[in-house]
């Protein structure tokens, strides 16, 4: 019995929802022991700073109860009064409705996770997602036309260039362009790769030129050779040569035939990439000096800043669970068929 489009997105959702939990679950459980470490430290530290600030303030030292009943405020504060399960649970429900708090160590010049990133992501989709949206026009134009004339000099040339592009790390090759276009043509201001912060549009789209160009030239060859092998599969089918048979032009038979024919996976393979262009680059951010989410996480980890990395964590969880119910739902939408089977799994 198929299962109505309604139901079938509510079915996918809710699926998504507990896989989610569970992962944020899982991961609360391996990071409350060192968040349990590095609070205890916070405490006894905070604790010394109001002695401190305590005898200057009132030239003698606090009782030993007023430093118990200080200390035990702080452990409330940081859930340090509860079980190790009670904390992860704590970790658990706030990492999972957004609630993430301040990390001891400022990121990115603040302790609020959320404004961290707020900022990261938006510098991320600036770069990565701009690069995607430019590989996935490239790669969708090249490979429809290599799939039209298989063989051709552009079919072998894009073979060959796939191989070549994707076989190149894209840290190493982001470091030859600024070695060339940097150091030695002097296209670009040293300044905009070093540790200088950068400000105003046009600096900032000066300094996105390299990266983009480096993001764009490694990944665009094999975009264009799996649309090409796709459509290739597709141009095969019956209801082409049907169609090539009754008349009906080349250009209608690629783009109002084939192509929509091919769009579930194609589709599916815009959907990932696009959502998992949020997530940047750890190595190629550092390579640019790009402060974006691969970067943030980079410097989240260098101060185990726990909260933020958590927090970083489930975004790319998300990012990835989302993609995955989109894809689904669009799979629903254009093929009735995955709604049937999803009715008789359920």
């Amino acid at each position: 019995m198929a299962m109505g489009f309604g139901k079938y997105i509510a079915y996918r959702t809710v699926n998504a929802v507990i896989i989610l939990f569970l992962a944020v679950l899982l991961m609360s459980a391996l990071f409350t022991k060192l968040a349990t470490i590095q609070y205890t430290a916070q405490v006894d530290s905070d604790v010394q700073m109001w002695v401190q600030g305590y005898f200057k303030a009132h030239h003698r030292a606090p009782t030993q109860e007023q430093i118990l009943n200080y200390k035990a405020q702080l452990m409330h504060k940081y859930g340090l009064d509860k079980s190790y399960w009670g904390r992860t649970w704590m970790y658990t429900v706030d990492t999972f409705i957004f609630r993430w708090g301040n990390s001891i160590e400022p990121v990115f010049g603040t302790h609020n996770v959320v404004k961290q990133i707020e900022g990261a992501l938006a510098r991320t989709i600036l770069l990565f997602t701009t690069a995607q949206v430019i590989i996935i026009l490239i790669g969708l134009a090249l490979g429809v036309k290599s799939a039209q004339i298989p063989g051709s000099l552009l079919d072998r040339t894009i073979s060959i260039l796939a191989m070549l592009t994707t076989s190149l790390p894209m840290w190493w090759l982001g470091m030859l362009m600024i070695l060339l276009f940097v150091v030695y043509l002097g296209w670009l201001p040293i300044t905009l790769y070093s540790q200088v912060a950068v400000s105003g549009w046009v600096n900032i789209l000066k300094k996105m030129s390299l990266p983009v160009l480096t993001i764009v030239t490694v990944s665009f060859g094999g975009w264009s050779w799996i649309i090409r092998n796709i459509m290739i599969g597709t141009m095969q089918e019956d209801f082409i040569m049907v169609a090539r048979a009754k008349g009906v032009p080349e250009r209608k038979v690629i783009y109002g035939h084939a192509l929509k024919a091919a769009a579930p996976p194609i589709v599916t393979m815009i959907i990932f990439a696009m959502l998992g262009s949020m997530g940047g680059a750890i190595i190629t951010e550092i390579v640019f000096n790009w402060p974006g989410m691969g970067r943030l996480y980079w410097e989240a980890l260098q101060l185990n800043a726990v909260r933020t990395m958590m927090a970083l964590n489930y975004m790319f969880a998300f990012l990835f669970v989302f993609s995955m119910v989109l894809a689904d739902i669009l799979y629903g939408y254009l093929d009735p068929r995955v709604r049937v089977g999803a009715a008789a799994r359920a």
